[in-house]
């Protein structure tokens, strides 16, 4: 049996956009599989451009922070570029306090984010 996918991925153009399929991000199996999916764009499709749009989640676990710590260290080994979009303010406050916010790039909108690829 397949295993159900917890990310979509669109192309535009040369940027990989990833929205979340669930909107509470919170169970240990879910961000194993939210961290797999994300790997597998860098490693095996070779994705160098990636959005992440956080526009349909709700509520975010520290473990899936961590993941994406792990996925941005990946992306600058090989030269790509990571952007964040679209987060809501109450987990926008968890990036604050971890000073996450500085670490990754951040975008209001998916727009703003995906003109930030061009420049």
């Amino acid at each position: 049996m397949a295993r159900k996918r917890r990310l979509l991925c669109e192309p535009q153009g040369e940027v990989t956009v990833v929205n979340f399929v669930e909107k509470k991000i919170l169970d240990e199996l879910n961000i194993k599989e939210i961290g797999d999916e994300l790997m597998e764009l860098v490693e095996q499709y070779n994705k160098n451009k990636i959005l992440i749009n956080f526009e349909n989640v709700e509520y975010l676990s520290s473990a899936a922070l961590g993941k994406l710590i792990t996925l941005a260290k990946k992306m600058q080994a090989k030269n790509g570029q990571l952007k964040l979009c679209e987060i809501a303010p109450s987990i926008y406050e968890i990036f604050k306090i971890t000073k996450l916010n500085k670490f990754f790039e951040i975008h209001e909108s998916e727009a703003d984010a995906l003109a930030a690829f061009a420049r």
